[in-house]
């Protein structure tokens, strides 16, 4: 029989696809409300790999990970999902006709995975309440996060991976300190 362990708190970070620069700002402060100051963000991307947000958010979009100081436990992690759908409605450009301005995609980082947290069920994706699902993207194995056959192609950059690393050494280092 197992023993029932209480997991550790987790790194959340957010991958923000975004036009205008007003609107990632605006964003970023609501975030920092739940989770804690930013503590890293990676470069600012192209976010050109789909065209799936082009009709509602438009063209030339761009997209940026950040992490937060916070480590909270993933046993709420359906309403880090939620919150990031709030803050996309408030931000959206219309109120009759909600056109979003952001898309906020909520996850966290722990030592061996990458999780994100979606509304949309697939099957390789777990659900876990509230009308939330979760999937491990990326996996730690040899010293790197490795892609799954559903890992998104802007997870699988050269910049992703320096990003989650480092999300990942911070855990470290909070660890050997600890």
């Amino acid at each position: 029989m197992g023993i029932i362990k209480i997991p550790e708190p987790v790194k959340v970070f957010c991958a923000i696809t975004f036009g205008q620069e007003e609107k990632l700002n605006q964003s970023l402060l609501f975030l920092e409300n739940l989770f804690g100051l930013c503590e890293s963000k990676s470069e600012i991307f192209q976010f050109n790999f789909t065209d799936y947000y082009s009709a509602e958010m438009g063209e030339n979009l761009k997209k940026i990970f950040v992490s937060f100081e916070k480590k909270l436990h993933p046993d709420d992690c359906a309403e880090w999902k939620i919150y990031t759908n709030e803050i996309e409605q408030k931000l959206s450009a219309s109120k009759e006709k909600p056109s979003r301005t952001v898309n906020i995609d909520p996850g966290y980082v722990e030592l061996s995975k990458v999780v994100l947290l979606t509304t949309k069920n697939f099957s390789h994706r777990v659900y876990i309440g509230k009308g939330i699902y979760a999937e491990v993207t990326l996996i730690w194995r040899s010293g790197k996060f490795n892609e799954l056959p559903w890992t998104y192609p802007d997870y699988k950059t050269e910049l992703a991976q320096r990003f989650f690393i480092n999300m990942r050494q911070q855990i470290l280092q909070r660890k050997t300190k600890s």
